[in-house]
């Protein structure tokens, strides 16, 4: 790394040996930075990004309007690049925007867990990449909201990388903070998708849910710099949430999670 002082702290090489372009690598290495925390007060310039990770202005521009074409970062001249937060927790997609609505809310977050072990799944294997009798790591948690019930949220990750997680305590610890001890990387990339449904039986007892209370159901593939790192199903409980659509013409649409006061639900 040739970069030094405030922002050169936390940088991570990028790989000049890998066959992913070094601003798709940059690109990645910021977003991670974000989402640690990183840059709350400044966004680095194009040369500080230069010196830091040793990279052509070219490769730093283009990495930074990438994060702009998703609002992320905005531009401005004579001000510079800043991050725009809310953008950026949104395009971590609902499932982290969920517990940062809570989190905002300031109400305590915490999780009862089910199951942390290795089992065999052959349909969670299939959408993992991996052979039906793989060894999986699996994750079964409800997550709550002081003492509300709002989430099951079940994840299954390849042994290879998240056997060290069988250690951690998942009550209160991040799912990627813990995959990143483990394993050196989060996911960066991915796809969700979200349905409203009928819950199953076992689903409407763990969150305490009503007769006629629905669900949403989002199934999410988290990869990290192309390979597939988690295999996720969670049912949110309907009645607390609800999505709301901004868009601003000629920018990318967002879609964001909105928590429902109690006395509204």
């Amino acid at each position: 790394m040739t970069g030094h002082g405030t922002f050169g702290a936390g940088a991570n090489e990028l790989d000049r040996a890998s066959g992913e372009p070094l601003w798709a690598q940059l690109e990645s290495e910021l977003r991670r930075r974000m989402e640690e925390g990183h840059f709350i007060d400044r966004f680095p310039t194009d040369r500080e990004l230069m010196e830091i990770y040793g990279v052509s202005r070219h490769t730093a521009r283009h990495a930074v309007g990438q994060l702009g074409a998703d609002g992320i970062v905005r531009r401005a001249r004579g001000v510079g690049t800043s991050v725009d937060r809310r953008t950026f927790e949104r395009s971590l997609g609902s499932i982290y925007s969920l517990f940062q609505v809570v989190e905002d809310s300031g109400i305590a977050q915490r999780s009862d867990i089910a199951a942390l072990e290795i089992v065999r799944d052959d349909e969670a294997a299939e959408r993992l990449g991996l052979a039906p009798d793989a060894e999986l790591v699996f994750l079964d948690r409800i997550r709550y909201a002081g003492d509300e019930p709002l989430a099951v949220d079940q994840v299954w990750l390849p042994a290879t990388i998240a056997r060290p997680l069988l250690d951690a305590d998942f009550s209160h610890t991040s799912l990627y903070n813990e995959l990143e001890r483990a394993y050196g990387h989060r996911p960066n990339e991915g796809w969700e998708h979200i349905r409203p449904a009928v819950p199953t039986p076992e689903v409407r007892e763990r969150l305490h849910l009503d007769d006629d209370e629905a669900v949403f159901s989002v199934e999410r593939l988290g990869t990290c710099n192309g390979e597939r790192v988690e295999w996720r199903v969670t049912a949110i409980r309907g009645n607390r949430f609800t999505f709301v659509a901004d868009w601003t013409a000629g920018q990318r649409n967002e879609m964001r999670l909105q928590m429902v006061a109690p006395e509204q639900a």
